[in-house]
């Protein structure tokens, strides 16, 4: 009908039109609905592909049994329907689909894994789990486009724990954790028979391409609990190979993985791990100096904590890695400490000039504050006695705050001031950034806020005994308003204090007993 060999009925599928496509199928035979387009799709996947009207599905389907699973260019219907989420069709489809069609020969076992892989990648685990159970060797059979079967079993899981339910309805709260108790029994099952079947192959089906470059992939996307248990159900694959000769353990490294790397410490080929090469003669020291992608440090706030993130593990692997790979050079000449130096260069250049411009603004606000509370102590409110000397409100205890606040924020702001001094007049060495820059800032940020807290307080204090209790609405007025000033510094920079304790103060972000 079309230049695209698109038949009436596909076009009137492609519309929505279900009463034309109704009227069509009534007169066409069941082979007919098997016509495919130049582009090598039936009438039920171009309708799919536009959109997700079941009921001309299930008129096609009706009238065809067959057409959920018949091969098009690229796959079957079914699948298609769970590429493009549309979920509702695509679990018609599946639950009309013929498990021995789909099973029928080694082709279509490939769409079924594919299947499998798309129903994961939409959370439909019971369909990728039914699937699995019907046939189990599909946990190691590649799809058509040569992808073996992956499970992010640690998003998964982390989704469960980490997102409680909130919605306020009690009935619909405990929905939601059913549905995420369901999910989290499938997501396991799905990894055990993964697990089970991989245990089934040998040594040269181990070292299949699709296998290593999933286990490799898992790596890359930090899927733990997956490589977890692969690790557990096959050890060899501990030992495998993968982008330029890298071992399991060299790629967590690369990709800045910390849980998977710390698994190093409870597997057998640790020694052996830890004494690799890799074809351009780098060990796993080399594999910490090289610069992280920037994706994953721009997670990081700011460059300094960037570089304090990257010396740490350059650290962290330097403890675990034997001694002789600390001086041993790669295929440009270039010791681990060397090549990290010159992989971090902009970075470090970066988190120099961060750390100036944080020091630099903030002693501008620090020596205002110090010049404000030196001027403060020697103009109380009220003045001084004429005969002795002393302020005239020495024996209020409002006045006596005043005192004291305006103390502490006049030596809180000096050594505020002298913190950030000594960042500015820092040699910014690489390892200043792992400890020294990051507790300069950490205590001149922190007695900053203090100075200013103390401020506000003093100002109030001196307003309230003015005022006293004549003009008590004004005071609180006035007291009021203080607030203001600290809440802002709170919410822009007491974030940034806490991210630089965290970050140079908590627990090792590696686990040495996985």
């Amino acid at each position: 009908m079309t230049r695209t060999r698109r038949t009436a009925l596909h076009v009137a599928a492609m519309a929505g039109h279900t009463e034309i496509v109704e009227t069509l199928v009534e007169n066409m035979s069941p082979e007919d609905l098997e016509i495919k387009d130049s582009s090598g799709f039936t009438a039920l996947t171009a309708a799919i592909s536009y959109n997700a009207n079941i009921k001309i599905a299930e008129c096609m389907v009706k009238k065809n049994k067959k057409l959920p699973t018949v091969v098009d260019e690229l796959c079957m219907p079914v699948v298609w329907a769970f590429r493009y989420c549309h979920i509702e069709m695509a679990r018609y489809l599946y639950s009309v689909a013929s498990i021995e069609s789909l099973l029928s020969d080694d082709d279509n076992r490939a769409h079924a894994a594919g299947l499998i892989n798309q129903a994961i990648m939409t959370k439909c685990y019971d369909v990728a789990l039914h699937l699995l159970q019907h046939c189990p060797q599909l946990a190691t059979t590649a799809d058509t486009a040569g992808i073996a079967i992956v499970i992010d079993g640690d998003r998964v899981i982390k989704e469960i724990y980490t997102k409680p339910p909130t919605n306020p309805n009690m009935s619909s709260g405990f929905k939601k954790i059913y549905e995420m108790k369901l999910i989290h029994i499938q997501t396991s099952e799905l990894l055990r028979r993964m697990c089970d079947e991989i245990k089934k192959l040998d040594e040269t089906q181990m070292s299949r391409p699709d296998i290593i470059t999933t286990l490799f992939e898992a790596v890359e996307k930090g899927n733990f609990e997956f490589v977890r248990s692969i690790f557990k159900s096959s050890p060899d694959l501990e030992e495998v190979y993968g982008f330029h000769e890298r071992n399991i353990f060299m790629a967590a490294i690369r990709c800045r993985q910390a849980k998977l790397f710390s698994l190093i410490h409870g597997v057998r080929s640790k020694l052996k791990a830890t004494n690799h090469r890799d074809r351009d003669s780098n060990n796993m020291l080399h594999m910490a100096g090289l610069s992280l992608p920037h994706p994953q440090l721009d997670r990081i706030a700011g460059a300094a904590l960037q570089m304090q993130r990257e010396l740490q593990w350059f650290k962290e692997v330097e403890s675990v890695v034997p001694p002789w790979t600390y001086e041993h050079i790669n295929s440009e000449s270039l010791t681990p400490r060397q090549l990290f130096t010159r992989e971090h260069k902009q970075l470090l250049s970066d988190g120099e000039k961060w750390m100036k411009e944080t020091a630099t603004s903030c002693t501008v606000v620090g020596a205002l504050i110090v010049t404000i509370m030196f001027a403060a102590t020697f103009t109380v409110p009220g003045g001084n006695d004429e005969g002795t000397g002393y302020p005239k409100f020495l024996d209020n205890k409002t006045f006596m705050l005043f005192i004291k606040s305006d103390a502490i924020s006049l030596f809180s702001s000096t050594t505020s001031v002298l913190m950030f001094l000594g960042i500015l007049t820092s040699t910014y060495d690489e390892d200043d950034f792992l400890k020294s820059l990051p507790k300069k800032l950490m205590i001149g940020l922190g007695t900053l806020f203090l100075s200013i807290a103390a401020m506000m307080i003093s100002f109030c204090a001196a307003v309230s005994v003015m005022l006293d209790d004549k003009k008590s609405w004004l005071a609180f007025f006035i007291i009021s308003l203080a607030g203001i000033p600290i809440t802002l510094f709170v919410l822009m920079q007491f974030p940034l204090l806490i991210e630089i304790y965290l970050s140079t103060y908590r627990p090792n972000i590696f686990n040495r007993k996985p």
